[in-house]
Order: structure tokens, then C-alpha cells, then sequence
């Protein structure tokens, strides 16, 4: 009974996406990822599309693997790094990037100390497709057994950026901790190479443990993240970084969401030359009359900009009143992204949902991509834009875990079984 219970949900999977007019096609993708896997991520780079994945080991620890998918197959799964003191984290997980110069950069987080959050940001880069990869440095000058991590690689004019948030502020604190009056930061650093240098404040106060987000723009840089108040409201917000300056914090919409806690639920960024895009969930409580808090209003938003985030319109609400956020957003063309976002069905389930919206704020019917469980362990799935499709992938929680993949297909567009 058990089997055929698990055939019919792989079944249902896989199935079109309901939807006005054609559905979206949804192909399965092999998995080069084995069991035990989780923490997908995708970059894509000369029509090669890169995957890059943990994988538990059973003589303990684990390994930061990867593989490359050129439209018909994978090449066999290289490991970037193996190691007892990767620090494994459904949330702030590895990434990986492809470069202009055909090179490829990965990132991972190494445990620093003794402390539940005392880890560090490590990267290595590979010049033959990740066959091979350099000796590990830290992105980082601070060697305090502190938080460093929720690690944004961008490609810039001048080579490798990065972003993160950096705990050196909790020193002398608490061991790794989140709490007390210590503030994370959001730096940015930047290498020609391989060696990561000026580092640079973005914002001197934010929130402990969502992602950050960005994307390269003319003449710089646009970066997201979720930002933290002093009463602890904490709304998205941006900085962009233009012919070398950066701008100051600018809020990105006025959710005014106060939380005295990390939601643990970071925005999404894709940008296209002068066009961003950001989605992020939100979960505000509005005040009533007698200065009591309503209920939560949870949602999935994107907002879009045409002139490199110097103005933004109205957001666009496109979940269906009970998302969980987990956001992912790319550019399909100039004139529409794909969002995708985790939404609560029933007891411990969920779905990762999907839409496309217009740039001029018209969303399209919203399908599902794949059944999935709300859990922590189905982490964040990702995407990617290529000449064959869209690219996803996310992990199926359960003993053992396993990434996932998926070819979507817009209506009217057909393609071989990959």
C-alpha cells in the first residue's frame, strides 16, 4: 500500500499544471543528487546549467557536490568539498555561480567555534566546469567564532562579489548567539583574484537569519534583505550600488511587519539590465481600534522596477491566504518573471506554487509545481531561465531527503523528454 501510495504522488507530480488556457508542461529531471541530499542551488552560465548540492555521508559529515546539465544529460557529480565541520542548515545553505570569464565559484559554511550559529563563509573557484576546484579561502576578514553566512554571489564588471551577513558584532556575547543588543551586519566584498577585500557596511543593523538577495545592474550592484528596526519591524529592504557609491538602506514597501524574532524568510531578486524584480513573503498583524493586534496577514509579493531600483511600483499579492513564503523569482523575458513560493495545504503538507507575472503588474493563474511538506526540510526551492525551459529544483523531505528537479515549460512551448 505504502508503494502505491508513493507512485500516485510521484504520479501527481508530474502531471500539467491547472491554469487559464494551456498549463505550463512539467518534465522530471534526473536527479544526479543521491540520497541524503538537500539544499539545492542553481546558476547557469554558456547554456550549461550547474547544480550544486549536500549530501550526508554515511561515515558522517557531509559533502558540497555538483554536476552540470547541458539539455540532454548530466556529467558525473564532482565534490567541491568534504568536510565534519560543514555547517548544514536548511536555510542558509551553499551556492554556486557561473562567471563571464567561463569560470565557476561556490561558496559553503564551515562550523568556527562551539557556539549553535559559530560558522564561517568558505569559496573555492573551478576554471574547467567544477571538474576541479581551488584550495578553500574565507570571504571574509573576520575570524570571530561568530554568524557569518546568508552568502549572495554576484557577478560584477570587475569579477567575484559577494554579500552576507556578518555576526563579528556578537563577539564577547553570546557564543554564536542571536539574541542581546549585539546587531548583524550586511557587508559586501568584492575579488579580482580570488581574494576577497574591501570590505564595505551596507547596513549596520538586520535581521539575523533571513537570505539576502541581488543581482548586478548598470554601473553596480542591486542588493535585498531583510532589515530590523529598533521597535523590530522588519521589512525588506535595499541598497544599490551605482558607478562605485552605495546608496543608503531605502525600505522597499511598508509591510510593517514587527516581529521580535528572525522569520527565518529572506526576499528574492532577479534582474535583467535596468528591470529588478524582487518577491519576499510578509506576515504583518494590523493594530484594530482598540490598539489590538488582528490577525496575521500573511503573503507572497513581487514589485518591479525599470530603472535599476531607483523606483519601484505597487506589489502584487499572489498567494492564495496561506502562504509560507520561501521565495525564488527570475526574468522569463523583458517583460514577465516566475515566481515560486511554498504554501500551506493541510496538516505538515504544502505545495510549491507558481506564476507568472507581467511587469506591468499582471499576475497569470497561479499552478502547482509539486506537492511538498511545510517542514523545514523541504528548505527553498530554486530556479533558473534557459534555452530549453525553466529549471527547478528543491529537496523532498523524509528519511532520506532527496533534490529534486523539474523542466518547466511555458504554454505553447514543447520539448523532448529531457
Amino acid at each position: 500500500m505504502k508503494q502505491w501510495i508513493l507512485s500516485l504522488l510521484v504520479l501527481l507530480l508530474f502531471i500539467p499544471a491547472a491554469g487559464a488556457g494551456a498549463p505550463w508542461k512539467i518534465q522530471e529531471i534526473p536527479s544526479p543528487a543521491g540520497s541524503s541530499s538537500g539544499e539545492p542551488f542553481l546558476a547557469v552560465g554558456g547554456g550549461t546549467v550547474y547544480l550544486s548540492w549536500l549530501e550526508k555521508q554515511e561515515s558522517g559529515g557531509h559533502r558540497l557536490r555538483m554536476a552540470a546539465w547541458d539539455g540532454t544529460g548530466w556529467s558525473k557529480p564532482s565534490t567541491i568539498v568534504t568536510s565534519d565541520s560543514l555547517f548544514v542548515n536548511w536555510a542558509d545553505f551553499p551556492s554556486l555561480i557561473a562567471l563571464q570569464d567561463g569560470s565557476l565559484a561556490a561558496h559553503w559554511l564551515a562550523k568556527a567555534g562551539e557556539g549553535t550559529y559559530a560558522y564561517h563563509a568558505w569559496m573555492a573557484t573551478s576554471g574547467d566546469g567544477g571538474v576541479s576546484w581551488s584550495a578553500a579561502r574565507r570571504l571574509h576578514s573576520d575570524i570571530s567564532e561568530t554568524e557569518h553566512g546568508f552568502v549572495t554571489l554576484l557577478q560584477g564588471d570587475g569579477g567575484l562579489a559577494a554579500a552576507w551577513l556578518d555576526g563579528r558584532n556578537y563577539a564577547g556575547g553570546e557564543a554564536g548567539g542571536h539574541g542581546g543588543s549585539e546587531e548583524m551586519m550586511l557587508l559586501f566584498g568584492s575579488s579580482t583574484d580570488g581574494t576577497f577585500g574591501g570590505e564595505t557596511v551596507l547596513d549596520s543593523r538586520v535581521c539575523d537569519c533571513c537570505q539576502t538577495a541581488g543581482g548586478p545592474i548598470p554601473g553596480g550592484f542591486f542588493i535585498a534583505y531583510r532589515d530590523r528596526s529598533a521597535d523590530e519591524v522588519r521589512d525588506i529592504s535595499y541598497v544599490r550600488q551605482v558607478n562605485g557609491r552605495w546608496s543608503e538602506p531605502q525600505t522597499l514597501h511598508a509591510d510593517g511587519w514587527k516581529i521580535a524574532a528572525c522569520p527565518v524568510n529572506g526576499p528574492a531578486v532577479a534582474t535583467n539590465g535596468n528591470n529588478v524584480a524582487v518577491a519576499w513573503f510578509t506576515s504583518p498583524r494590523p493594530l484594530g481600534e482598540d490598539g489590538t493586534k488582528g490577525e496575521a496577514n500573511r503573503r507572497v509579493q513581487v514589485i518591479f522596477s525599470s530603472d535599476a531600483g531607483e523606483h519601484f511600483g505597487a506589489p502584487v499579492r499572489l498567494d492564495r491566504d496561506h502562504p509560507l513564503g520561501r521565495v525564488d523569482v527570475r526574468w522569463l523575458d523583458q517583460e514577465s518573471v516566475l515566481v515560486v513560493w511554498l504554501e500551506k495545504t493541510g496538516s505538515g503538507q504544502a505545495e510549491i506554487r507558481a506564476r507568472r507575472v507581467h511587469a506591468d503588474g499582471r499576475p497569470e493563474e497561479t499552478w502547482t509545481l509539486a506537492q511538498t511538506q511545510k517542514a523545514r526540510g523541504s528548505g527553498f526551492p530554486r530556479l533558473v531561465v534557459t534555452d530549453h525551459g525553466v529549471v527547478a529544483a528543491w529537496t523532498e523531505a523524509g528519511e532520506p531527503s532527496r533534490v529534486r528537479l523539474a523542466l518547466l515549460s511555458p504554454p505553447g512551448r514543447s520539448r523532448e523528454k529531457p
